[in-house]
């Protein structure tokens, strides 16, 4: 009995002198990194994967050196969307560790989607296996020096934001996207309350399917409600980062992995994404002052 226990309290020792080991390469890899932002929902159907696509490509457009960290275990989507689905990681000894995808414009990207072997197989984890994997990737994927990281998650308020919120190191800002419907609002200000819990900086709110434009007469169509987004910004004092209004071919060009923002740049959702990062650039800077 006595044995068991030492032996029981050696593993223990040894666990978290791994752990304090990655917490310190985690500070290293995000040390690199001049900006990280956090990309959030709290509800899930509000497009956050395809904003959090679009935005990196808009920075990267700017010149900017990007990494997108796709934190959504279960329904890892950025790979499909920036048109890197297929490639295989490589790795090499600690310090190197593994290499991200390269993508559209050098953006480096990881996501548990290159991980699975086909379309069929679920990942079927719980928390702690879930949060294992976010360390790692924040501690052994060799981002090298970025401008920004932004960090695309799932719905929620769970496991993989906590993870997030608690492991990197500084963390610069929240992005928290909403529809503009009242049950998404009513979510995005428990998602608020999370931010402001944990003490992260929210740079603002991005309201996205803000309308339909028709592409044929520039006629607009509020389909999806009116005015959520800015509504939640003025009851909790958090800055309106703009609207982007819904265009079939985002989802289209999404599908294809196509460059939306970059390829139809004169669309109104694509100045839409572009007016959201010189909010993000204003927000930084006056950050850093």
């Amino acid at each position: 009995m006595e044995e068991r226990k030492e032996e029981m309290e050696k593993k223990m020792e040894e666990r978290k002198r791994e752990m304090q080991e990655q917490e310190k390469r985690i500070k290293t890899r995000m040390g690199k990194i001049k900006y990280k932002l956090v990309i959030l929902s709290g509800k899930g159907g509000v497009g956050k994967s395809t904003v959090t696509a679009n935005l990196a490509l808009a920075l990267a457009s700017k010149g900017y050196k990007v990494g997108v960290l796709d934190a959504d275990i279960h329904g890892p989507s950025i790979p499909k969307i920036l048109g890197v689905r297929g490639q295989q990681l490589t790795t090499g000894a600690l310090p190197v560790g593994i290499f991200p995808a390269k993508g559209p414009l050098d953006i480096k990207v990881i996501s548990m989607d290159f991980l699975i072997p086909n379309d069929e197989t679920s990942v079927i984890w719980r928390g702690p296996m879930k949060s294992m994997a976010i360390r790692q990737f924040l501690a052994d994927v060799a981002w090298g020096d970025l401008d920004f990281l932004l960090v695309d998650l799932p719905p929620g308020t769970g496991d993989e934001p906590l993870t997030i919120m608690q492991m990197i190191p500084a963390i610069d800002g929240v992005l928290m996207i909403t529809a503009p419907s009242d049950v998404s609002g009513i979510v995005v200000k428990r998602a608020v309350g999370f931010t402001r819990e944990l003490h992260v900086p929210l740079v603002g709110i991005i309201e996205n399917y803000s309308g339909f434009v028709c592409p044929k007469c520039g006629a607009e169509f509020d389909i999806l409600g009116i005015g959520g987004g800015q509504k939640i910004s003025e009851q909790l004092g958090v800055p309106f980062l703009g609207k982007i209004p819904i265009d079939q071919r985002i989802c289209e060009d999404s599908d294809r992995g196509k460059l939306f923002v970059i390829e139809r740049a004169e669309t109104p959702a694509a100045k839409a994404f572009m007016r959201v990062v010189d909010k993000v650039e204003e927000y930084l800077k006056q950050r850093g002052e």
